[in-house]
């Protein structure tokens, strides 16, 4: 990392804004200068001093100081960095740039920036989950802005739930991620992992030997490469790679519903071993035998097809859609159904009858439309490096256009 890497941090109004501060100076220990705007309503938790004394530079906070307007400061200001990174990200502070609204410094320098920018929500669980935020979310999203966190944990207001500032060291880990240069920067790529988990009352599942090994590195290496990962994951025994954005989850339908809200992406890399069934009803109690002894009739009912799904968008269809086939018998054969059923563009086809689901190894078939790859059994790490590599000279080919 260079010394003249930059960034503009807004510090929005929320008690996480403390976390800013800490934020300042991880990113100078990686030899990022950061310059700071400060709203009126972050001043009220952290001061103007504290931050000043950090970035080794003046605060910004009035977009009327005549000074630097005269030189067109929020201008500079929005241009002279990298990255902007706005962290806490308040619900108002999304949704006046989700909307184009510029009434502040701080939302004048979002709509004024030609960079990238790098979102750390911050607030009530309620106000995550209305339906407001998470529309101004997604178009944000839309608009190419990334995302770290929230994080799941209580709350200085008493609650519990999705809404915390994710910590200063991942969100140092999402900047030097996006500044990282590499053939997939500008990039990116949503990766599945894991099992998912089907309730069958609320101590019973339905799920898979799945460890989400190999998921959680694909989305490491493509990281590696450059690209803004999200990676979805459910139940797994992991802790999140460095620069990666990751969202938990539990079920098929939650899974599917964490890729869509990751959309737009250039590539979408389906590796979770997603249970094709879950039962019609869960119980909201445990079942208990009844006086026979007699086991319960558990109706099932098919789980939304991740991979076709994503496959088959009109609308924000990635560019490239890979898919992964676990089998235990006739591995070529499955896969190339598979990827005729399910309409992607490669299958990495594996044979798990063996010690895969959980091991530190894979044995791949990699089959697209212009054939197939075997490559020999080597490290998950190292399938997950010629993968992301394979696909980074995927997107950089020219696309020939769908008919």
């Amino acid at each position: 990392m260079t010394a003249e890497r930059r960034v503009l941090l807004i510090i929005g109004g929320g008690i996480a804004a403390y976390k800013s501060l800490e934020l300042i100076r991880l990113l100078a220990k990686e030899t990022i200068r950061a310059r700071a705007i400060l709203t009126q309503a972050g001043a009220q938790f952290v001061t103007p001093l504290s931050v000043a004394a950090l970035t080794e530079d003046k605060v910004y906070s009035q977009v009327f100081d005549l000074t630097d307007e005269s030189e067109m400061g929020h201008i500079e200001l929005s241009r002279s960095a990298d990255l902007v990174v706005v962290a806490p990200a308040t619900a108002d502070l999304m949704a006046k740039a989700a909307n184009g609204l510029a009434n502040d410094l701080a939302s004048t320098a979002l709509l004024a920036t030609d960079k990238p920018v790098l979102y750390a929500p911050a607030m009530n669980v309620r106000m995550w989950d209305h339906a407001a935020t998470q529309r101004n979310v997604a178009r944000l999203r839309q608009d190419g802005a990334r995302f770290v966190g929230p994080d799941e944990g209580p709350m200085a207001c008493g609650e519990f739930g999705y809404g915390r500032m994710a910590e200063p060291p991942a969100i140092r880990d999402a900047v030097l991620a996006l500044l990282r240069d590499g053939p997939l920067k500008g990039k990116r790529a949503i990766v599945t992992a894991g099992p998912t988990v089907e309730a069958i009352d609320p101590v019973r599942f339905i799920s898979n030997r799945s460890s989400g090994k190999q998921g959680f590195a694909i989305a490491k290496a493509l990281s590696d490469l450059g690209a803004e990962v999200t990676l979805v994951s459910g139940p797994v025994a992991l802790s999140d790679p460095e620069g990666v954005t990751v969202v938990r989850v539990e079920s098929a339908q939650e899974m599917l519903n964490a890729c869509k809200a990751a959309l737009p992406a250039d590539a979408a890399i389906c590796v979770a071993a997603v249970a094709d069934w879950r039962p019609q009803n869960s119980a909201d109690q445990k079942i208990k035998k009844d006086k026979t002894g007699a086991p319960p009739s558990i109706a099932l009912t098919e789980n939304p097809d991740i991979l076709a799904t994503l496959s088959a968008m009109k609308k924000n269809r990635p560019a490239l859609v890979v898919g992964f086939a676990a089998e235990t018998n006739d591995v070529e054969a499955h896969a190339r159904a598979k990827i005729a059923k399910k309409g992607c563009d490669w299958i990495v086809a594996n044979d798990v009858s063996g010690d895969v689901m959980g091991g530190g190894e894979n044995e791949v078939l990699v089959i697209s439309k212009a054939g197939a790859e075997a490559w020999p059994r080597m490290p998950k790490d190292a399938v997950a490096a010629r993968l992301a590599q394979k696909i980074a000279e995927a997107l950089a080919a020219p696309k020939p256009r769908r008919p």
